[in-house]
């Protein structure tokens, strides 16, 4: 599910001269019994909802006095969350003979034309209030609230985001929640300016469109609204922008090094634009200082399913859980466990909307037995970052609805992909060019498309954590051997590294340094040029000492890497 609440308008809508046929009482009944939310949002005092809606109690929330008050059935709690009237505005309504006049807890309404009664008043008195219409109905309210307000305070104790709210009316009072869901539809006999900026008008009238817009989202959901409506922009091709939507499973692959990790974090500023939720699995330390995003974990702490769990609660809460105090074999464990409780809070919530799965191929690998069981039926909102994607679980590739593919192997990226999930590949794969991606969506078998992706405002210090606390495999590691190949001492980071070269005999210090092996592997897997080259510098300098050269090497070292590691955040 991703819609995983309906918010309706009340008269007009929901009811017909405020009574809600039997027929569509059945539908919201059997949506509630799916486990999604029901919001009543309505211009109705709740003494008058209650009255002629008996029913009220299938709502989990209802929004009443248009914003103003919210009320919870099933404990019955009211909560006025706008200022009452002032006294001295309603006794002026009164004088200046208003009527009819209701007067609610924050709420005070009347009908046209006495619109031009209540605006002099309010003007002469100094009041910030604000009328709004409703087919004839005039609704007076302090500055600012109205529907979508409301509803946000509604959703926000409910715990959900507007994106996973399917909103449906009729009038012009509506206009404001409505283009605050994630969905906006409006039913047939709406007024002609609802319709136009809704994404759906429904073929029936009032509860009938109601009706018909529960069968579809219990149908399918995901297909409700065009990509565009409530997705991300990727970048754009032949001047059209290509977008992602949180329904999507994405595969991002290629070779090591060029620009996965800075794509991902471009598209995670994209999420906190759109105010997208996102929770990133981190093996490698790659989003340290990621903005917008809290760190769980490091070197030397392993974050817990609890901590996780308790963060995601909070909608504005975006997560990095970093992994590097984890060995690779401890990885996909880690994730086994963690998923399942992660995945039960998104079937509830449709929170986070994106998941970031960096190093795929450790969390999800091929080898594993239980990935399917580890897996939903599906898995919306998410993004495989991989170098292997023929290490990946087939079963994690047979749910990507976009192959993103980069660099020099890219078209491979495409055919590993059709060889492993059994799909026919596209007959024309072309070469991406210059920093263009390959973009493809398996389902329509078109042409993949050269895409420029957007550029990320921020620049990461990537990796500079996982060098120097995290655990680089055996072909990454730096081995101390000596000029007889009697030792093998591995130093699977920089730290470790530092302090194996501190200990070791000058003799076996100067056999690498002479033959430049410490600048080749930090270029080749450290991958800092920089660093590299500064090293090359003392490993060609014949008049540098054993301890002068060893002492020029670490600085460079912890200069860069250990000292900013160890420093209080």
């Amino acid at each position: 599910m991703y819609f995983i609440a309906l918010a309706t308008d009340y008269d007009g809508t929901l009811a017909h001269d405020g009574i809600v046929a039997r027929k569509t009482l059945t539908a919201l009944e059997r949506f509630k019994k799916s486990g999604r939310k029901l919001v009543l949002v309505t211009g109705r005092e709740l003494p008058d909802l209650k009255r002629v809606f008996p029913e009220v109690s299938l709502f989990d929330k209802v929004v009443a006095e248009n914003g103003a008050l919210i009320y919870t059935p099933a404990s019955e709690e009211e909560r006025v969350i706008s200022p009452s009237p002032e006294p001295k505005f309603v006794a002026r309504l009164k004088k200046h003979g208003v009527k009819p006049l209701s007067v609610g807890r924050s709420i005070v309404a009347t009908w046209e034309p006495h619109q031009v009664a209540v605006l002099e008043i309010i003007k002469k008195l100094g009041l910030e209030l604000e009328i709004i219409f409703n087919k004839g109905a005039v609704m007076i309210l302090p500055s600012g609230t109205n529907k979508a307000t409301g509803l946000a305070a509604a959703l926000q104790d409910l715990r959900l985001s507007t994106h996973n709210v399917v909103g449906i009316g009729d009038a012009e009072n509506d206009h404001a929640f409505l283009q605050a869901c994630g969905c906006s539809v409006a039913v047939d006999n709406a007024l002609p300016a609802v319709k136009t900026t809704a994404d759906l008008v429904t073929h029936g009238a009032r509860g009938k469109g109601v009706e018909e817009l529960i069968g579809k989202l219990m149908k399918r959901d995901h297909d409700l609204v065009p990509r565009r409506r409530g997705g991300i922009v990727l970048g754009t091709a032949d001047g059209d922008d290509i977008y992602l939507s949180p329904t999507d499973t994405v595969l991002i692959a290629g070779s090591s090094g060029i620009g996965k990790s800075t794509l991902a974090t471009a598209l995670t500023e994209r999420f906190v634009e759109s105010r997208f939720q996102f929770c990133i699995f981190d093996p490698e330390g790659d989003y340290d200082g990621l903005e917008g995003a809290i760190r769980l974990g490091d070197g030397a702490t392993v974050p817990t399913k609890a901590q996780v769990l308790d963060l995601v609660e909070n909608p504005d809460s975006n997560i990095v859980i970093n992994g590097l105090a984890l060995r690779v074999n401890e990885r996909p464990d880690f994730f086994a466990d963690l998923l399942p409780g992660l995945s039960s809070f998104r079937r509830r919530t449709a929170r986070p909307h994106w998941l970031v799965i960096d190093e795929a191929h450790h969390l999800l690998p091929k080898r594993r037995d239980d990935t399917r069981a580890v897996l939903s039926l599906e898995l919306p909102g998410t993004i495989l970052i991989t170098v292997h994607p023929e290490a990946l679980s087939t079963d994690a590739l047979r749910l990507a609805t976009a192959i993103i593919a980069l660099g020099p192997k890219a078209k491979e990226v495409v055919k590993v992909f059709c060889h492993e999930t059994g799909i026919e590949p596209p007959k024309d794969i072309p070469s991406p060019k210059g920093e263009r991606v390959l973009f493809w969506r398996p389902e329509k078998r078109k042409k993949p498309a050269m895409v420029k992706v957007v550029e990320p405002r921020q620049s990461l210090k990537r990796h500079s954590r996982k060098y120097a606390e995290g655990q680089l495999d055996e072909a990454g590691s730096f081995y101390f051997r000596g000029p007889d190949d009697a030792m093998k001492l591995r130093a699977h980071n920089l730290t470790i590294f530092a302090q194996i070269a501190e200990g070791i005999d000058d003799k076996t210090w100067e056999f690498h340094l002479r033959a430049g092996d410490y600048s080749k592997w930090f270029r080749q897997q450290i991958r800092d040029k920089d660093l590299a080259s500064e090293t090359a510098e003392a490993e060609k300098d014949d008049t540098l000492s054993a301890e002068e050269s060893r002492k020029r090497v670490l600085d460079a070292v912890r200069r860069r890497y250990t000292a900013p590691a160890t420093a209080p955040e």
